[in-house]
């Protein structure tokens, strides 16, 4: 929740007249104008009623004015999302809600919202007489097509008089950001190669030392067998103490993003790289809910989040943290300007990093060799190949070249890769079934890749 700001400042005072003239209307300009002339053609006329008439009209709008400016009363207005973190294409609303917290009621106000063009028209509301003390309530609706992260206001209040002669408008000083995420698809639950360690379907218990002085105790917790219960430990610290026996061990999962620009061609929602985006965040939630250790790596090297053992979301970081934290930076990644991949395979290189589900662009044969390498250091490796061009040719309709990407496909696959070519219109979770066909057909030929 944003708090806003007075709508009345003393600051605002230093204006003076000249302040208030600027909020004229053009009804409160146009009866200046006529009182002004009025005034001169009686003089000119020597017609003294002729110049009381034109000194009301004249003086009517200054009054309104200088009343509206001097109005005392004191608005504040706070703003909520819900959600604040929405899906691209799905709606978020926003309440704002205007609270009147002078000891004098207000008049017409209209209430106005800075939103950016892609969310949708600037929302305006008209908010009747606001009793000393009163509130009111006012909510819209935003949507995007495109993910991003997106400001939203600041607040801004019109006041105006009875008469609507001036119109003056405060501002308020803060705003609220709505994070439009990629499309997440619901994937299958399938069992690919590299997911036997840890949570899922194959668990894997590292067992604590039983003896008297290597056991590791924790506090007693409803629910625990008490057979578990250490006496000896919960005569020392006065209570209920039981043995931790063992330690589950969370598997790795590594979902790698290729955002080279010069690996995507198109733009906008339907084009390569945001398939991409949205594949790699479906995975990022699959794999979080089945309960793996994930981070996001990216051609730059860079992996999210930062922290936990070597770049991964730990056990000891909440899941829907991890997940908020590394769909916050799929909301706003965008293309990089290398041109290969050795920075990613330097991090690849550090150590085993279980499952490794990548999402490619284009691949000369040298990237190829690269990603090849890359499938040494992983328990199992999936590969996503976009062929961007083909994706551009389908949009415009016309014929191409011959598709090249089958070459690449077959390097990966000597390598070890489970590779799949990732064709326009088709959802990630008809390829991740597919996926799990793939290998299960290598095991079932090579018969050194088995059903984890």
């Amino acid at each position: 929740m944003t708090q806003g700001v007075p709508a009345h400042t003393p600051e605002e005072d230093k204006g003076g007249l000249r302040t208030a003239l600027a909020g004229l209307t053009t009804r409160g300009r146009s009866f200046l104008a006529a009182g002004i002339a009025a005034a001169i053609c009686a003089y000119v006329l020597g017609q003294s009623d002729l110049l009381r008439v034109g000194l009301l009209l004249a003086v009517l709008p200054l009054v309104c004015a200088t009343v509206l400016y001097r109005t005392r009363y004191r608005v504040a207005g706070s703003r909520r999302l819900s959600p604040g973190r929405v899906p691209a294409g799905s709606e978020a609303r926003v309440h704002l809600r205007m609270d009147n917290v002078s000891r004098l009621p207000t008049g017409l106000l209209m209430l106005q919202d800075r939103v950016p063009y892609v969310l949708g028209p600037r929302p305006r509301f008209v908010l009747d007489r606001v009793e000393a003390g009163g509130r009111r309530e006012v909510s819209y609706r935003v949507r995007s097509d495109l993910r991003g992260r997106y400001p939203l206001g600041p607040l801004q209040l019109r006041l105006t008089d009875p008469f609507g002669m001036c119109e003056l408008t405060r501002s308020f000083s803060t705003y609220d950001t709505l994070t439009v995420i990629p499309h997440v698809e619901p994937l299958p639950p399938v069992r690919l190669s590299g997911e036997a360690k840890g949570y899922g379907d194959g668990r894997q218990r590292a067992l604590a030392l039983a003896g008297e002085d290597d056991v590791i105790p924790r506090g007693y917790r409803h629910g625990d067998d008490l057979r578990r219960v250490h006496w000896r430990l919960t005569a020392r610290y006065g209570e209920l103490m039981v043995r931790r026996e063992e330690q589950p061990q969370r598997s790795r999962c590594t979902v790698f993003l290729d955002t080279r620009g010069l690996a995507f061609q198109g733009a906008g929602p339907d084009s390569a790289f945001e398939w991409a985006v949205s594949g790699a965040a479906s995975t990022l939630v699959h794999m979080l809910e089945r309960g793996f250790s994930v981070r996001l790596l990216t051609d730059t090297g860079s992996s999210v989040p930062a922290e936990g053992a070597d770049g991964f979301a730990g056990a000891s970081q909440e899941s829907a943290d991890a997940a908020g934290l590394m769909m916050d930076t799929l909301a706003v990644i965008d293309h990089s300007d290398g041109a290969g991949l050795s920075r990613a395979y330097d991090v690849l290189r550090g150590g085993n990093e279980g499952l490794l589900v990548a999402f490619f662009g284009d691949l000369d044969e040298e990237q190829a060799t690269v990603v090849a390498k890359m499938r040494q250091r992983s328990g199992g490796a999936v590969a996503f190949l976009l062929d961007s061009e083909s994706w551009v040719r389908e949009a415009a309709d016309v014929p191409g070249p011959l598709d090249k990407s089958e070459e690449r496909l077959r390097m990966l696959r000597e390598a070890g890769w489970t590779a799949l070519k990732v064709p326009r219109g088709v959802g990630l979770a008809d390829l991740w079934r597919q996926a799990d066909r793939q290998r299960m057909g290598i095991g079932a030929g090579s018969g050194t890749e088995g059903r984890s």
